[in-house]
């Protein structure tokens, strides 16, 4: 019953604004529904009825880090949950999903521009409701393929990856370079990580650019660039794209010029949500940056 009743305080602590939703009507309670938790964490709200009621005490370690994650847990927080769940909290060695609290607050106020959140190993595992209007919704690709790197240098027939129509990098081989180098950064934080060395084994096999790239010792930066996004709604959306990244997570925002056509652009996109045959996904994602090979 532990599991249950701590998630439940967990819940009932947040609000809905630190958590980036609307306030909606009268609330008898300040935290969280049980289906806005749901919601957030990508799990069915009769799931989340049977952790809260002890009917149900052994979750995956992936639902316990999308629980972690809806909940904006602190670190020392998050093991806790992991051990109530009989479940041994993620190693040193493990790449990070975890956003702490403060930053998610931060992100949740950037509401006039496209915010993603990536791992290490530019696996995406946070975006907002103006990512997903100006690139398309994460949610609707397998989640294999929401990877920055992926999308950067695509193999075979991964068919759309992050970003769902074309965008043009006027950084295109800097990028590369750029995440090239990140990756061959996080092998030396996450040595032997399983994730980290499938990826990197099936970009260098099914890839020649970055296999190219990998050999060289390509080392590049990051930090900003420009980009045309060809809206299928609206048409062509020309952003700037700046990235934060510490060891653990990268911050991309892409952002455009006020007062421009392409700001009036991008507020209809966001009016037009998902364009036709773009079935609508959660507005603030679990689960990277437009790829610069879609770009």
């Amino acid at each position: 019953m532990e599991l249950g009743v701590t998630l439940r305080a967990w819940r009932d602590r947040l609000s809905p604004a630190a958590a980036g939703l609307p306030a909606g009507r009268a609330r008898r309670a300040v935290g969280l529904r049980r289906e806005e938790l749901a919601d957030l964490a990508g799990i069915s709200v009769d799931y989340v009825v049977r952790l809260e009621q002890g009917r149900f005490s052994s979750p995956s370690a992936q639902v316990v880090a999308a629980l972690a994650r809806a909940l904006q847990l602190s670190v020392a927080e998050r093991d806790h949950l992991y051990r109530l769940a009989g479940l041994v909290p993620p190693a040193g060695g493990e790449i990070s999903e975890h956003i702490p609290p403060g930053l998610r607050r931060a992100l949740n106020r950037l509401g006039d521009a496209a915010v993603a959140v990536f791992a290490a190993d530019w696996q995406v595992i946070w975006w907002n409701r103006g990512w997903a209007a100006l690139l398309g919704d994460p949610s609707t690709v397998p989640v294999p393929l929401r990877n920055f790197a992926r999308d950067t240098f695509p193999v075979g027939d991964d068919g759309p990856g992050m970003s769902q129509w074309p965008v043009v990098s006027h950084a295109h081989h800097e990028v590369e370079a750029a995440i090239v180098s990140d990756l061959r950064q996080a092998t030396g934080r996450f040595p032997g990580n399983p994730r980290l060395t499938r990826l990197i084994r099936s970009l260098t096999d099914g890839n020649p650019r970055f296999a190219e790239l990998w050999s060289a010792g390509a080392v590049g930066t990051h930090r900003e660039d420009h980009k045309v996004v060809e809206h299928p709604a609206v048409g062509p959306i020309e952003v700037d794209c700046d990235v934060m990244s510490d060891a653990d997570l990268k911050v991309v925002i892409l952002t455009v010029v006020p007062g421009t056509e392409d700001e009036s652009k991008f507020r209809l996109a966001l009016v037009a949500g998902q364009p036709a045959g773009q079935p609508a996904g959660q507005p603030a994602g679990l689960s990277a940056a437009t790829g610069a090979s879609r770009r």
